[in-house]
C-alpha cells in the first residue's frame, strides 16, 4: 500500500473505531482539489496547519485534518488485523478500484471497499443478481439457471450473499464452475476463503450486519454488473424492490426483470425495467443492445 492510499483511509476510513469522525467522500475531494493548487509540494513532508490555512480551512478544520493523519499507529494496527483475517482494502485511489463503481455511483461511490478472495474477478465481465430471500418455485429455478448460465459463459456473478435468490444463483455457479463476486452486509472476516469467490464490504472488514449496511451495499451490487437480473421483490418494500428502484431511476446498470406474470415485474416495467424468460438466459450476448451505453 502506498502513501496515497494511507493517506486516504486515514482521512475516510474509521479504521474500526466507530466513534472515529473520517471525512466524507465529497470532503476529501474538495481537499483534493484545494490541495493541488498549492505552490510548494508536500508529498515528502508532513502538511501543517500553515499548509492548511491559505487553502480556505479554518484552524479547527485544519486541526481535524492533521489529526486524522496523524493516526498512523492506528491505521497500521487496522490493518494488521485486517491482513490476518486475510481482508485487505480497495480505496477509490488504490489501482483495483472498479471503474464502473466511480463512473455510475460518482461520489456516492464507496470510499473503500474491503476485499477478501481474489482481486483478480474484479477485472472481468460482470452481471449482478438481486431477489427476495422467500422465493416461488419458478422464481428460484430462474436464479439457479442464471446462476448456471453465468458459468457456463464465463461471466462473473455478483450478488449478497444473502438467503433466497442470491444464495441459490451464487451456489448454482460455483457447482457450474463459475465465478462469484458477493458483497456482504456482514463481518468480511468471518467469511470462510472459497475458490473462485471474492467478498467485498464497506467500510471496514469487522463491521456487523446491520439494515442500513444490507441496503446501503445494494448499489454497490447493481453499478458492479454489466447488467441486472431480478428474480423477485415485493412490491413498494424490502431492499431488492429500493436497490431496483434507484438503479432505475439512476441508470447504474440495464434492469432485466423476471417476467414472472406478477404485479410486481409490470410495475418495474413500468419504471424501466425489461421483461425476461427464463430461456433467455442462454445467452447474455444477445441483450448486448441494452448493456452497451453502461460499459
Amino acid at each position: 500500500m502506498n502513501g496515497k492510499e494511507r493517506g486516504f483511509l486515514l482521512l475516510t476510513s474509521h479504521l474500526g473505531d466507530p466513534d472515529r469522525k473520517p471525512m466524507t467522500v465529497a470532503q476529501f475531494r474538495q481537499l483534493t482539489m484545494r490541495m493541488a493548487q498549492m505552490e510548494r509540494p508536500v508529498e515528502d513532508r508532513e502538511l501543517s496547519r500553515e499548509d492548511m490555512l491559505p487553502l480556505g480551512y479554518d484552524a479547527d478544520n485544519a486541526d481535524r485534518i492533521l489529526s486524522l493523519l496523524a493516526d498512523t499507529a492506528v491505521l497500521e494496527h487496522y490493518l494488521a488485523r485486517g491482513k490476518r483475517a486475510g481482508c485487505q482494502p480497495v480505496s477509490r485511489v488504490s489501482p483495483q478500484y472498479p471503474v464502473a463503481l466511480r463512473k455510475r455511483l460518482g461520489l456516492d461511490a464507496p470510499g473503500c471497499l474491503w476485499a477478501k478472495g481474489d482481486l483478480s474477478l474484479l477485472d472481468t465481465l460482470k452481471i449482478a443478481l438481486v431477489g427476495s430471500r422467500d422465493l416461488a418455485l419458478p422464481n428460484r429455478e430462474f436464479a439457479r439457471r442464471a446462476g448456471v448460465e453465468a458459468a457456463r459463459q464465463g461471466i462473473t456473478l455478483v450478488s449478497g450473499n444473502a438467503r433466497g435468490a442470491d444464495r441459490t444463483a451464487q451456489e448454482a455457479c460455483l457447482q457450474a464452475g463459475g465465478r462469484v463476486i458477493s458483497v456482504v452486509a456482514d463481518e468480511l472476516a468471518q467469511q470462510p476463503p472459497r475458490e473462485n469467490v471474492l467478498y467485498l464490504s464497506e467500510d471496514g472488514f469487522d463491521l456487523p450486519f446491520t439494515t442500513q449496511r444490507a441496503l446501503s451495499r445494494n448499489r454497490v451490487i447493481h453499478a458492479l454488473g454489466s447488467l441486472t437480473l431480478v428474480v423477485q421483490s415485493d412490491l413498494g418494500i424490502g431492499g431488492t424492490w429500493d436497490g431496483t428502484v434507484k438503479n432505475l431511476r439512476n441508470n447504474w446498470s440495464p434492469v432485466f426483470c423476471f417476467d414472472d406474470g406478477g404485479p410486481v415485474a409490470a410495475e418495474l416495467e413500468q419504471l424501466g425495467a425489461t421483461l425476461i424468460l427464463p430461456e433467455q438466459l442462454d445467452d447474455f450476448s444477445k441483450l448486448q443492445w441494452n448493456i452497451q451505453r453502461f460499459l
